[in-house]
């Protein structure tokens, strides 16, 4: 690779990884594309050339002139980016960019997607275990208006190929893991972990992405304004030249993700409004259970059970005209608050039985003061409630937002 060529390699974005709007693209008088591809690599010497040779014959035949390939190559040992920058004076619509002092899969996408121009953007791998011909299928969902297609083993037409059975195991109790900590992001793909897919620049421009490992999915799904998700299926093909790079590393990256993007999701202020509707609760829980245990002597276990009835009730009503006010409008009418109430009940009384469990079990195995226990099992259950009843007893759907049309490439 001569100096003139290295000289043209793209420079590294450096900074918060934002992804400007068309707009600001514009204003920069930069050509505006319709489609950028990003190919993320690390030591595919072997598989760069057939890989950019293959797409650009592809996207030729579908948006010719009017896309880039985007090469970021995090400075590999057998020199990928210099074997891919060799190429560039034969296809003019590749770029590379030779990242030094950046690490990893996700952050290099999200790198090439705030140096390209395209209205789309996608990523695919550079290892051929993503079969090119399914960029059209994906297209077609983009054109259709989908904000994000992705290419899924997980429907119908989609598989893996010579996966072992340990590895089938690792990909679904990962993909599990992240349904009990993420539920609200995970349950809206079958294949979560796909890293083949596209998203349309409006939909994740100007939000602030902290990808981690390997996942860079579920960050877009997460951070991104995702209304229509459309899912193609294809086969995952094995790795014929080079080494894979899936490691304990990554799932353990996977798993950290999973918990900051918790975290960062987690809805505060609603849960602050809950805690002092609970708190209040807490007050008639304790006054009721003292009363039921001192002035007409019932026993621990039913005392509990119904001190803490009581309290749900008043919770309810609380939780219902002021910590969920914004959800319970959109489902007016005494049958809708009923059926809150409903399912209010249903997921305190799971959460009552926990209550009791844990009461029972710090008193009696553990010889905690009943109150003191009362309250550690209050705490607890305090977080569940709020969990299931935000997702379950005032979730709103409204189906009729799914049908917006939307703008056609």
């Amino acid at each position: 690779m001569s100096d003139r060529q290295t000289h043209l390699l793209l420079p590294v974005p450096v900074g918060s990884a934002v992804i400007v709007d068309r707009s600001s693209l514009t204003a920069t008088g930069q050509k505006l594309l319709k489609f950028s591809l990003i190919i993320p690599t690390f030591n595919e010497s072997q598989n760069i050339r057939e890989i950019i040779v293959v797409l650009s014959e592809l996207l030729d035949r579908t948006i010719p002139a009017d896309y880039e390939l985007i090469v970021v190559d995090d400075d590999s040992p057998d020199l990928t980016w210099k074997l891919a920058g060799e190429l560039m004076s034969s296809y003019p619509q590749l770029r590379v960019m030779r990242r030094a002092t950046e690490r990893g899969l996700s952050t290099a996408v999200v790198r090439g997607w705030q140096a390209a121009s395209g209205e789309i953007l996608g990523v695919i791998d550079a290892d051929l275990q993503h079969p090119p011909e399914i960029l059209f299928q994906l297209w077609d969902e983009m054109a259709r208006g989908a904000d994000l297609a992705v290419a899924s083993r997980n429907v119908d037409g989609g598989g893996v190929s010579e996966w072992s059975i340990l590895r089938r195991f690792l990909s679904r109790g990962a993909q599990m893991l992240g349904l009990v900590i993420l539920p609200e992001v995970i349950g809206r793909l079958s294949d979560p972990m796909s890293g083949y897919f596209m998203v349309r620049r409006s939909a994740i421009a100007n939000k602030r992405l902290s990808p981690i490992g390997y996942k860079i999915l579920i960050e877009v799904v997460a951070r991104g304004q995702i209304r229509w998700i459309a899912e193609v299926g294809y086969v995952f093909r094995e790795r014929v030249t080079g080494t894979s790079k899936v490691t304990w590393k990554q799932y353990l990256e996977y798993l950290q993700h999973l918990i900051e993007l918790r975290c960062s999701l987690w809805p505060i202020a609603r849960f602050l409004r809950f805690g002092v509707v609970g708190f209040s609760g807490v007050f008639i829980d304790m006054g009721v259970f003292y009363l039921l245990r001192t002035m007409f002597g019932l026993g621990l276990t039913r005392s509990t059970m119904f001190s803490s009835e009581i309290a749900i009730f008043n919770n309810f009503l609380w939780n219902d005209i002021w910590t969920f006010r914004d959800l319970a409008k959109a489902q007016q009418g005494k049958r809708q608050r009923l059926r809150r109430f409903l399912k209010f009940n249903l997921i305190c009384f799971s959460g009552l039985v926990i209550n009791t469990l844990i009461v029972n079990l710090l008193f009696n195995a553990f010889h905690v003061n009943e109150y003191v226990a009362k309250l550690i099992a209050i705490a607890i259950v305090t977080f569940w409630n709020f969990w299931f009843n935000l997702k379950l007893s005032w979730r709103v759907t409204d189906t009729g937002q799914e049908q917006i049309s939307k703008p056609k490439l």
